[in-house]
């Protein structure tokens, strides 16, 4: 009988829905296990406390006029705001790593990325009310290291869920469930780390000229872009042993504030596929490839960079999975354990982290494809910088 016929045995159904509900508490059990044996209760019980409280967003322009003017006194106000933001935000994430759905809790990849945050979640709850310059510095010094202690989230977090696949042997289709998790989690990632980087990079002695912190106050589009598309070709390079040209139009005196980091990720990944595509396209045939092309708008809402290739396109069918974790027509570089981010083509984050990375601040992420010819993508950044930080 099809499963999802309607069921004229209602005590069946019953019996099916129960069997699914015990399977779930079954799953959440033995993470908990796991977790009473790495930590003690009073931590976890003070975990789920945390992770009830509020979360307070903050958007690019406060950022940017509360780091222009970098004195003590503005120090120990970020910190001490951190210093209670922080682990609000993680116990959040460590939360939720403790119950999610077939199975993945259990996998040891997303046990090693719970423990991290609920290490995370000790330092900064261990960590004194933070009263002077001395206890801002050690603060930061602390965050600091809880920063590099995540750095390699995403790539384990994959092979966390390379494994459930692996495990499932493709008896469960829809993991509709998983990408949602993933997309409230690396969102929270984002803003967890710019947080962080903020208040970490607002004490350099010597920053860079119209930067504050992380924010670049006349950020340059053309320039990252060039930067990104050159970065991208070197990999390609290195891969097929040729990589096609990419043209650049804009203003190149035009320039607006945004984080720079942000946008090198997000036209790479862009401008990485779109040559992957048109190598594979023309690599066997013999004739030039097609460049890549560029297009940076300055609008008055948003600025918007097109990326535009004649790769092939992609089929009408895939669109909808292309912003689908896991979704990749290349083969996966994890492979068992390997953690390498410089291939060509990925475990298929790249096209969802980055339209995260474009919401995050206000912007959104868009992809328009011609099977038998090519593909768009358009990014679109708010340049107003008002919009408050999602807080998934």
């Amino acid at each position: 009988m099809d499963c999802y016929s309607p069921n004229p045995n209602p005590s069946l159904s019953a019996l099916l829905f129960a069997c699914l509900i015990l399977n779930r508490l079954l799953v959440i059990t033995m993470a908990d296990k796991k977790l009473y044996e790495s930590f003690s209760k009073a931590l976890i019980d003070e975990v789920h406390t945390w992770g009830a409280m509020k979360r307070t967003g903050v958007s690019l322009r406060y950022m940017m006029e509360f780091g222009s003017k970098p004195t003590e006194k503005n120090f120990l106000i970020s910190s001490q705001f951190l210093h209670k933001e922080l682990p609000i935000r993680i116990a959040r994430r460590a939360l939720e790593l403790q119950s999610l759905p077939f199975g993945l809790s259990d996998k040891p990849a997303v046990l090693k990325v719970r423990d991290w945050y609920f290490d995370s979640f000790r330092d900064l709850r261990s960590f004194p009310e933070i009263k002077g310059t001395n206890d801002e510095l050690l603060f930061t010094r602390m965050i600091k290291m809880i920063k590099v202690r995540h750095n390699n989230v995403v790539p384990m977090m994959a092979l966390g869920v390379q494994q459930l696949k692996k495990d499932m042997n493709s008896k469960v289709q829809n993991l509709d469930e998983i990408h949602q998790f993933l997309d409230r989690f690396y969102m929270s990632r984002i803003g967890i780390r710019m947080l962080i980087g903020q208040h970490v990079a607002l004490h350099d002695p010597n920053p860079q000229p119209d930067c504050v912190g992380c924010i670049h106050t006349k950020m340059s589009p053309i320039e990252i872009a060039r930067n990104a598309s050159e970065d991208a070709r070197a990999i390609c390079l290195r891969e097929y042993g040729g990589a096609p040209d990419v043209k650049i139009y804009g203003d190149p005196n035009f320039t607006f504030p945004y984080v720079p980091t942000h946008l090198h990720l997000m036209v790479f990944e862009l401008v990485k596929n779109s040559l992957r595509a048109v190598q594979e396209r023309f690599m066997d045939l013999d004739r030039v490839s097609p460049p890549i092309r560029i297009i940076v708008a300055d609008g008055i809402e948003d600025v918007t960079i097109k990326v535009s290739d004649e790769g092939g396109g992609i089929p009408r069918s895939g669109l909808s999975r292309m912003f689908t974790y896991l979704y990749s027509t290349a083969e996966n570089p994890l492979g068992e354990y390997s953690t390498d981010a410089m291939t060509m083509a990925g475990y298929g984050y790249g096209l969802p982290i980055s339209r995260l990375y474009a919401r995050y601040f206000g912007g959104d992420l868009q992809i328009i494809s011609m099977e038998g010819y090519g593909t768009d993508a358009y990014l679109h950044l708010s340049r107003l910088g008002d919009s408050q930080e999602p807080l998934p």
